[in-house]
């Protein structure tokens, strides 16, 4: 391993050395960089491309640059405008500048620039003040659907919206979408001609209330600035040096934009990386950066690839994704060689079932947490929003506080609000309602209820909100499933009670916690600790990805998440999606050769003990995957179990039942109390079904009761001497006294 040559270490993770002040002079911003970071910084004439490798320092190595020009008096800070895609990458690059003394650098997004030009040139360009920004483009959406004759749901409002959006930054007017639409491959709820007469509409609208959105801005500073020569070099006079951070991610109208700020001039520095391409929907193509130096001949070319975020452990499974990619990003992934001490390998997990693979990951969290992992340095990275609610139930089981970033709350969706609103109508008006008549159990309620909220019993196609929403509807119907078979008696008002219980359990604080995020949120962020969950055929890459183009951006999707971990990496997948469902998953076909046990791809790094850990055991085998399991039989009748709540009882709901029925009432008067004291619903303690297991088996000892489904680890060291003493007789104040 190579030796880091940085003296400290960032927070995030990049080396850098820390300075209390401001460096005195020019060679001094230069210390501490690495060989191609001092090139980077030194490169100040001429086209400049930087290839950066995930946790290689760019952000250091651009500031440094811009920095070093400053002090050697070869750039002036009010002529340098550095680019960037984000707020928060923005304010950093402006913090880190002014750290280095080189305050007064323009450091904004791509719209914060424009805006400010546009609100500039406006008077002069068109007269009178810029229009005012549309604040909800959503509503606007909706308005010019119903003037189009076309009735839209919210999540089919979404759907046009990003459609309307994609549209403009690939600078498309609306009677040729259909086409580019189809050329792009766009894979959308509502026939593109339809979306084409929506947004012909809703331009319309715009121009009829002096309007302008988001995109606007981009578009109308392009139009001044090739319409008026004047305007556009009184631009280029102003900024004569420009930096373009994350330049993979750029659409066609802002490269545009870029061009016509830089006009003949060519004092351009662009960063980015190709293999962390993962925004194509929104419009964004790295073939900007790819052709950067055909578009500029004699272009210096620096490529970083020493890894100051990530163990050499972590790296090697990065390099190996790559390896297998195919492609023309691929054709320029970069190798990178960490530059940090050794740490665990990478493990590889499999689990039966997805509430077993949640249950896993908080217990791998919690031992994390117990061993000093600080809870904001652990993340768990899902491919959909949808997958949340899973990890967010385990966790708030497990008592760990999380907080998600980059999509809301399960039960604050819009939908999932929605479907609770008419769940509970539904619940009041009871027998009387007519949608129900032909529902003869709960969950035929449910779903003729959320039936009209957009649920049906096969998945949308293609992705984005549609999509979305159908997965957090069927969500609640298995959520009903499970409840009902818990609760064969159980009302629609007792399944609306359940809900609001689990929304309450949720309001987790939202610091100091474990971080639970899309992969597509998670970008830009690192952590020591990483659980990639769901690495399954399906989800990663996901079902709708049908071109090559689209599941090697799935492949560049799971680079982004390994290359977040700085030490610990955990990818576990799940074999079915509930209890006893029938195991047809199998782990995502990028990790064939990477995993152990598996063929092909670059195999596991030297020395690895590796192995996959099956379920919830804790020895880690590298044994093949058995082609079959042991069924679960009724301990009453000898009958193969396959539902959940049986598998717990360990016999079947019909069989006959030796549970002692006052031990039953007195564990739930217990259960009640502890819920009341942790502020916790009832079956966070323990679920009915568990609590009936424990009446009927009645535990003499802690491991007879730690066989039963149910009590897991944690549990049974919280509540394991009061449910014994409760089993004996006892109260568990006077089993606790006796101890």
């Amino acid at each position: 391993m190579t030796t880091a040559t940085h003296s400290t270490l960032f927070p995030d993770g990049h080396g850098a050395s820390q300075f209390a002040a401001p460096p005195r002079d020019a060679d001094a911003v230069l210390e501490g960089l690495d060989p191609e970071q001092r090139e980077v910084a030194t490169a100040l004439h001429g086209p400049v491309c930087v290839l950066a490798g995930a946790g290689t320092g760019k952000t250091r190595a651009l500031t440094h640059r811009i920095a070093y020009g400053v002090h050697a008096g070869i750039l002036q800070p009010g002529n340098i405008l550095a680019v960037t895609f984000t707020n928060r990458a923005a304010g950093e690059m402006r913090g880190r500048l002014r750290q280095l003394g080189a305050q007064g650098v323009q450091a904004r997004t791509f719209h914060s620039a424009a805006l400010r030009q546009l609100q500039y040139f406006w008077p002069k360009a068109v007269g009178g003040e810029l229009p005012r920004i549309a604040e909800r483009k959503i509503q606007l959406v909706a308005e010019a659907a119903a003037v189009s004759g076309t009735r839209l749901d919210r999540s089919e409002l979404r759907d046009v919206t990003g459609e309307i959006e994609w549209a403009k930054v690939t600078q498309t007017v609306p009677a040729d979408y259909p086409a580019a639409a189809a050329r792009a491959g766009r894979q959308i709820s509502r026939d593109p001609a339809e979306t084409a007469q929506i947004y012909a509409a809703y331009e319309r609208l715009k121009s009829d209330r002096s309007v302008i959105d988001f995109e606007d801005v981009l578009l109308l500073t392009v139009g001044i600035l090739q319409d008026r020569h004047d305007i556009a070099e009184a631009v280029r006079a102003q900024y004569q040096h420009f930096v373009v951070d994350e330049y993979q991610d750029v659409s066609p109208l802002q490269q545009r934009l870029l061009e016509l700020w830089l006009g003949e001039r060519d004092n351009l520095c662009v960063v980015g990386d190709a293999s962390q391409t993962i925004y194509s929907f929104t419009g964004a193509t790295p073939d900007h950066l790819l052709d950067f130096r055909t578009r500029h001949p004699g272009a210096t070319l620096v490529k970083l690839v020493r890894d100051y975020r990530s163990s050499p452990q972590v790296v090697h499974l990065a390099n190996g994704l790559l390896l297998q990619a195919r492609g023309r990003a691929a054709d320029h992934r970069l190798e990178l060689v960490s530059q940090r001490d050794s740490g665990p390998e990478p493990a590889y997990r499999e689990y039966p079932d997805e509430p077993a693979e949640a249950e896993g990951a908080a217990r791998r969290i919690r031992d994390l947490i117990a061993a000093g992992t600080p809870a904001s340095e652990i993340a768990v990275l899902f491919r959909t929003n949808s997958q949340s609610e899973t990890y967010e139930q385990a966790l708030a089981d497990a008592g760990i506080a999380y907080q998600l970033r980059g999509a809301e709350r399960f039960f604050e969706r819009t939908e999932v609000r929605e479907a609770g609103a008419a769940l509970r109508g539904a619940a009041r008006f009871g027998g009387n309602d007519a949608l129900l008549d032909d529902a003869v159990d709960l969950p035929s309620q449910v779903r003729a209820v959320l039936s009209t909220k957009g649920w049906q019993p096969v998945p949308p196609a293609g992705s984005g909100t549609v999509r979305e929403r159908w997965e957090s509807l069927a969500a609640l119907v298995r959520l009903a499933e499970d409840f009902a078979r818990a609760h064969p008696s159980a009302t629609l008002g007792d399944l609306v009670a359940e809900l609001d219980e689990r929304a309450g359990a949720q309001h987790a604080p939202t610091v100091d916690g474990v971080t639970l995020a899309s992969l597509h949120a998670a970008k830009g962020l690192e952590w020591d600790a990483v659980f990639l969950v769901g690495v399954a055929e399906g989800m990663m890459p996901i079902s709708y990805a049908k071109t090559d183009e689209q599941v090697e951006e799935e492949r560049r999707l799971l680079y982004v998440g390994v290359t977040r971990a700085r030490r610990h990496l955990c990818l576990s997948w799940a074999l079915s999606r509930s209890p006893g469902g029938r195991a047809g998953r199998r782990p995502s076909r990028f990790l064939d050769g990477l995993r152990p046990g598996s063929t092909g791809g670059v195999g596991h790094s030297a020395g690895a003990a590796g192995g996959i850990e099956r379920g919830t055991a804790t020895t880690v085998t590298s044994r093949p995957r058995p082609t079959t399991r042991t069924p679960a039989r009724c301990r009453v009748c000898g009958r193969t179990l396959t539902d959940a709540g049986e598998m717990k009882l360990m016999r079947c709901e019909d069989c006959p039942s030796d549970m002692d029925e006052g031990l039953y009432e007195r564990l739930r008067d217990w259960r009640s109390t502890q819920a009341r004291l942790s502020g916790q619903p009832d079956f966070c303690v323990f679920t009915d079904k568990t609590l009936i297991a424990i009446a009927e088996a009645v535990p003499e000892d802690a491991r007879t009761l730690s066989r039963i489904p149910g009590v897991l680890a944690r549990k049974l060291q919280r509540y394991g001497n009061d449910v014994l003493a409760i089993c004996a007789g006892q109260s568990p104040e006077a089993r606790e006294a006796e101890d």
